[in-house]
């Protein structure tokens, strides 16, 4: 690789910001109301937060150590194609395309709306969203390096807001009283189905965690560079979430949280409330906002690269590799964003919520159980970097969403249904793509990953 080719490329810190930037978004933000409808233990509802973090980190440490020995741009497509099949490859990639990064850009751009809408009451939540979506995608069809100091910028200021807002809810004066420790039923809540359906939206809201895979041919030395941000990105995002769930319920009675339509989804502009008083969470409400934008401008960024991999698989859909001459997938981009547009003016945030969460758990969980299949039936692979704890950290991953997905199933089957559905459709959307595509092509460049 030449030296004007290599500093093209991105680094640790961009990576690693684009990781968190991923990771910190609607979930965090909107999800706690969801879940203190089956929950009400103070100590389950931050146990949840803790085991979604340990489930991240093991999945982070499972992807570690594939994305350094399979070091290619595309996360799931990629490690799928080469461990099983490039069928299933492409059902990923497909569902990336489709749900993983269209469908959080548009629940993002929902949540910003409505946190600015309660700033601004005149503004549409809908185009606001839509709007910033738009401009976001400008920008990143601009410069690779446009985009991603954008993403710098926006998430450093995205994690000292936060850190600003948990130090404020330490020192409020008027704090709710509740015990971090566990009391009858605490044990009981944790191992039951509500709990499990409160994981999807806490495996949501930590969703990201794999994020610099997707881009890993445009990072600098990413056999060691990759596994740092994936690790680096996802201890921080732990550690952040844990202390924002206390602020909430430290700040809020879980009796609040939720009404007789359902459950509150703007959790940050309550505690912001209750800490600040009405104008201090206006403002801070305005401060989630941009918040927000770190997160559909990460999206934005990392997405079009599992579409663009796919393109250049498959000659029929290679319309979606084109690049332009600052090496930016346009094609991709606008397709991914038209996406998230369509879904801002069509869907409901909780139906696109649930389904997001079932069908990325279900290609999560298929590409570490491939970790183990990869130790078989290739065990002398270059491993630059091995998963701390193998094999009882990706067992620990696998078996937890094993049971996220049994309820899922269980408890929201339409929901669930409806993801399975778009997986099957994929599959007719490959065969066809597959039977006017160049095999030499797909061979060539799974071989060369």
């Amino acid at each position: 690789m030449t030296i004007s080719a290599q500093t093209k490329k991105i680094g640790v810190y961009s990576a690693t910001a684009i990781v968190i930037a991923n990771m910190v978004g609607t979930g965090v933000f909107t999800s706690l109301g969801f879940q203190v409808m089956g929950i009400q233990s103070v100590f389950a509802l931050l146990m949840l937060w803790i085991i979604g973090g340990v489930m991240a980190l093991c999945g982070a440490l499972s992807y570690a150590e594939l994305g350094a020995s399979i070091p290619r741009s595309g996360g799931e497509y990629t490690y799928l194609s080469k461990i099983y099949h490039p069928a299933i490859g492409f059902l990923s990639g497909w569902v990336s395309v489709i749900v993983g990064f269209a469908a959080p850009i548009a629940l993002a751009a929902m949540a910003l709306g409505g946190y600015l809408g309660k700033v601004f009451p005149q503004f549409n939540p809908m185009w606001v969203g839509a709007l910033v979506i738009t401009g976001i995608t400008i920008i990143h069809t601009i410069n690779l390096f446009i985009g991603s100091r954008f993403q710098n910028v926006f998430t450093s200021v995205k994690i000292l807001l936060i850190l600003a807002f948990i130090i404020a809810g330490i020192t409020t004066g008027n704090p709710v009283s509740i015990t971090v420790l566990p009391v009858d039923g605490s044990f009981a809540q944790i191992w039951s189905g509500p709990f499990f359906i409160s994981l999807i939206f806490v495996s949501y809201a930590y969703s990201g965690w794999n994020a610099s895979t997707y881009l890993a041919s445009e990072i600098k030395d990413p056999q060691k560079s990759l596994p740092k941000s994936l690790l680096i990105g996802t201890l921080i995002v732990l550690v952040l979430y844990v202390l924002l769930n206390f602020i909430f319920l430290y700040t809020v009675p879980i009796a609040e949280m939720h009404n007789a339509d359902g459950p509150i989804i703007e959790i940050g502009s309550l505690s912001a409330n209750k800490i600040l008083g009405e104008v201090g969470g206006n403002i801070m409400s305005l401060f989630i906002s941009i918040l927000l934008v770190s997160t559909i401008s990460s999206m934005v960024f990392a997405g079009p690269r599992v579409t663009q991999v796919i393109g250049e698989d498959f000659t029929a859909l290679k319309l979606f590799a084109k690049k332009t001459k600052r090496g930016i997938p346009v094609i991709s981009i606008i397709l991914q964003s038209a996406i998230a547009l369509l879904l801002v003016f069509t869907s409901s945030f909780s139906s696109v919520l649930t389904y997001l969460g079932f069908t990325l758990t279900l290609f999560t969980t298929m590409t570490v159980v491939g970790l183990f299949v990869l130790r078989i039936t290739q065990p002398d692979i270059p491993r630059p970097f091995k998963t701390w704890g193998y094999p009882l950290t990706p067992a620990l991953f696998i078996l937890m969403n094993l049971g996220i997905l049994y309820f899922s199933l269980t408890e929201k089957p339409y929901e669930s249904l409806v993801g399975l559905g778009t997986v099957v459709l994929g599959l007719i959307v490959y065969f066809i793509s597959n039977h006017f595509s160049d095999h030499s092509t797909i061979t060539a460049n799974a071989e060369k990953s």
